[in-house]
């Protein structure tokens, strides 16, 4: 537990309200800020909307309590009555909710004496790509007034809270999110040998990779049909090039049957997944997101420190990460030819993807530092707190 300080008293108190401790770019960076953040400053304690998996073990900090408050056993009004109960417990000094479950833990912070709400926006839904369906809308609309903070991942949101929910450019703090460059670095051959499966660490073999929840709104089926046709249109490269899409979700048995139709099993890993990402990552040639939408994406944060391009689409937060034709390419969501091409180009030319992969590194470096993140999320918190 951190100390108190001289006059007896503990650091205050941030209470994270997230949906679901589990594996995820949104959940992995809250991991990391409360692992990272000096334990002096804050305390943190996370209320889970639904609830939390084993991930909750990467959580270093000791101290840090997490709570299941189950909404889809027990309702909507029940929760709210157990976030406002949890905070005159607690009594946290900023409650910090994320994307749209995390709004109903808002008024019951703001009744049950909470006097600093900060709200995160981290992304999209598969059913609200673009923050265009009404009742969402309507929603963070209405909690709008209770909230005193708000801390965007990309200016594209930051541009939407302004736009369409009438939140002043004034009230929002847009803090990229940051990667661990000394958890994630570049590999070599033995690295990628002592990773991939039998017949994917041969010296010739060119691994096309992606890392992500198996669902549609990550589009990892458009990555399947394109390496499929650059196989076709490139036979000199059909028997070097490999597929590995690590992750797991309600469509990894589609993906599995979508291999087998496409005749690309035997050139694919889909293992699931997997607790070694910063392994899996060192193994891989070239990175892709075919993602329909994304907030900032830590998994092509995670690909850059690991000195890979990354091809991917340029929606939500994804321009202001990749420097197209200098750390990668954008692409239109949906655009199977594009990144058929990209693969053949990427896997044609080991120059490019080294020249590139060098540049993603630097900029990992230089510009989404963990320790730049942490600090920016602890200026937010300390101008709150200050007397």
């Amino acid at each position: 537990m951190p100390a108190a300080d001289s006059t007896g008293a503990l650091p205050p108190l941030v209470l994270h309200v997230i949906h679901h401790l589990a594996t995820g770019g949104m959940e992995n960076g809250l991991v990391n800020l409360i692992n990272a953040m000096p334990a002096d400053r804050y305390r943190h304690a996370i209320a889970c909307v639904e609830g939390y998996t084993a991930f909750r073990e990467r959580i270093r900090r000791p101290g840090v309590d997490v709570v299941a408050l189950e909404r889809s056993r027990v309702g909507v009004w029940r929760l709210r009555r157990e976030l406002y109960a949890l905070c005159r417990r607690l009594r946290p000094a900023i409650v910090h909710s994320r994307n749209m479950s995390g709004l109903d833990a808002v008024v019951p912070a703001m009744l049950a004496g909470v006097r600093h709400r900060v709200h995160g926006e981290h992304g999209w839904d598969v059913g609200d790509l673009r923050g265009e369906r009404l009742k969402p809308m309507l929603l963070r609309r209405a909690h709008a007034p209770f909230i005193s903070r708000y801390i965007t991942v990309s200016a594209d949101l930051s541009r939407y809270l302004q736009a369409r929910v009438g939140v002043a450019a004034a009230k929002i703090s847009h803090i990229c999110n940051g990667v661990d460059t000394a958890r994630f670095s570049p590999g070599n051959d033995a690295t990628r040998r002592d990773i991939l499966p039998a017949g994917f660490c041969d010296a010739h073999s060119i691994v096309i990779g992606t890392v992500g929840r198996i669902q549609a709104v990550k589009d990892q089926r458009l990555l399947l049909e394109a390496f499929a046709a650059a196989r076709q249109a490139q036979p000199a490269l059909r028997d070097r090039l490999r597929l590995a899409v690590v992750g797991d979700g309600p469509l990894l048995n589609d993906l599995h049957q979508q291999a087998a139709r496409l005749g690309i099993s035997d050139a694919t890993w889909l293992p699931g997944a997997r607790d070694d990402i910063p392994a899996v990552l060192r193994a891989l040639d070239l990175f892709v997101l075919p993602s329909l939408n994304e907030g900032i994406s830590n998994t092509i944060l995670e690909a850059f420190a690991s000195g890979l391009p990354v091809v991917a689409t340029g929606v939500g937060g994804n321009p202001e990460l990749i420097d197209d034709g200098m750390t990668g390419r954008l692409f239109a969501p949906g655009d199977v030819e594009f990144v058929t091409r990209a693969i053949t180009d990427y896997a044609s030319d080991a120059g490019l993807r080294k020249t590139q992969g060098n540049t993603a590194r630097q900029g990992a470096l230089e510009r989404f530092s963990l320790e730049a993140m942490v600090s920016q999320y602890q200026a937010v918190y300390d101008r709150l707190v200050s007397p």
